[in-house]
């Protein structure tokens, strides 16, 4: 794909932290630019900032005899945004290993029985999705294979496979914490000491070229036939 391609598509960025001053938010604005760089028009969906409730409701629980059931309007909304995207990239903290209840509410209201899955020929098919999780484990931490693994399963086959998106990929970036963190064989939390100076600028530069890289392969996969 030329890197000013200018019909790459739409890319819907959701971005699931409270701070707007965060590394979450920070590394979703790099990664749109660089979507958009490539020739997509983005559209970005910070689910704090437009106040989106992650609660389930009467009024969207799924009905299984019904799956044309009538959505709230808030949440048909933001169905349309998914179904005008064609690729999505969720970018988040980890959280227990696991994404924050704001981006699990958000697929449990809004990915819902009759619009992401329950059809003989979904609705979502083949498009792509960029999960992009940033968590504090160091690399070295012997925690991270096991992450990495609870998300490929959990977020790739577990919501994107199973509502019919053509491809899949967890970003998972490591060293997200200013203060090295890991738990030892007793359970204990190690916290080092917070980086300074020129060893905190080389870490979050690093981050930002592993994110840079995750998304820069996304969109050189081809897309679904």
């Amino acid at each position: 794909m030329s890197q000013h391609d200018s019909h790459a598509g739409t890319a819907l960025v959701v971005v699931a932290h409270h701070r707007p001053d965060s590394l979450t938010a920070h590394t979703a604005r790099r990664a749109a630019a660089g979507l958009e760089a490539a020739g997509y028009r983005i559209d970005l969906l910070d689910l704090h900032a437009e106040g989106f409730d992650p609660r389930m409701t009467v009024t969207d629980q799924p009905d299984w005899g019904n799956r044309e059931k009538a959505y709230s309007d808030e949440t048909r909304a933001h169905m349309r945004r998914v179904l005008d995207a064609d690729v999505v990239v969720a970018v988040f903290p980890v959280y227990w290993q696991n994404v924050p209840a704001i981006l699990k509410g958000w697929i449990d209201r809004v990915w819902n029985y009759g619009f992401a899955y329950g059809r003989s020929k979904p609705r979502l098919a083949g498009k792509r999705m960029l999960w992009l999780g940033l968590a504090g484990a160091t690399a070295d931490d012997p925690l991270v294979e096991g992450m990495q693994t609870v998300l490929e399963t959990g977020l790739s086959e577990g919501i994107a496979y199973y509502c019919g998106f053509a491809h899949s990929t967890v970003g998972l970036l490591t060293d997200a914490e200013e203060r090295p963190q890991r738990v030892d064989a007793e359970g204990n939390l190690l916290v080092g000491e917070a980086l300074t100076g020129a060893e905190r600028e080389a870490r979050y530069a690093d981050l930002d070229r592993r994110a840079r890289e995750f998304v820069e392969k996304f969109v050189a996969e081809p897309a679904a036939a």
